[in-house]
């Protein structure tokens, strides 16, 4: 596997967005314990940022990480950036 610099902490960054998306995703629903979280609107929201954002910071993470680990040159570096970047955000790169 390439990359290693951060000790690969962006899969630990990826990890958190799915658990905050979990969250998201069965909020209104009853677990088999009757326990619900139950937020509201505006504090889910909130999370769904998060979400983008973490999913963001990972991307830079692992970027980076290619980059000073010597895996990728710094023409590769800012293309793979733009072009990950992009697919985030729904654009076409």
């Amino acid at each position: 596997m390439s990359g290693g610099e951060f000790n690969y902490v962006q899969f630990d960054i990826n990890n958190v967005a799915d658990e905050i998306e979990e969250i998201i995703e069965f909020n209104d629903v009853k677990d088999e314990n009757g326990y619900m979280y139950g937020y509201t609107q505006s504090t889910i929201k909130v999370f769904q940022k998060a979400v983008s954002l973490l999913r963001e910071a990972s991307t830079y993470v692992h970027r980076i990480d290619y980059l000073v680990s010597g895996d990728d040159d710094e023409f590769d570096f800012h293309e793979k950036l733009k072009k990950e970047l992009n697919i985030l955000n729904g654009q076409q790169s």
